[in-house]
């Protein structure tokens, strides 16, 4: 039985490698913005995203026109986190990481609403708001 398309090993390592830069981020922020582990996880979430999509691609994606501020803001932010400047840094990176992800936050809030235990806590009635507001008319997605 095969799948619609395969995932190839680098792809493998790729969502691994992202999932650990953004661990080490998250891990970063609670030990009160330590630099080291937010440099660790910048490098190995960007070296995992190119692993995933490839290097091309992402090339092009951070350098299109139109995201051409957000990828500045993102990578300024960076640059700043490996200067020395962490809460600096990652509030420069965090705008810029929204606003270069934010057309994909619709399909994720979406695919997480299916998921089961996390659907159910997704569509209280405080929470679900909130993300309508930022998934847009989620029935225009829903099939």
């Amino acid at each position: 039985m095969s799948s619609m398309f395969e995932i190839t090993d680098l792809q493998k390592i790729g969502v691994g490698l992202a999932g650990f830069g953004i661990s080490f981020l998250f891990l970063g922020m609670l030990l009160l913005f330590d630099k080291g582990l937010l440099a660790i996880g910048n490098i190995l979430f960007i070296v995992g995203l190119s692993c995933v999509i490839g290097v091309q691609r992402t090339l092009k994606f951070f350098f299109q026109r139109q995201k051409i501020k957000a990828s500045l803001s993102f990578f300024g932010g960076i640059s700043v986190v490996l200067f020395g400047w962490p809460i600096v840094g990652m509030l420069f990176e965090i705008y810029g990481f929204i606003l270069l992800f934010s057309g994909f936050f619709p399909v994720v809030i979406n695919f997480m609403r299916r998921v089961p235990l996390l659907g159910t806590l997704l569509n209280l009635p405080g929470i679900t708001g909130l993300l309508d507001r930022v998934a847009g008319d989620t029935r225009r997605t829903m099939v």
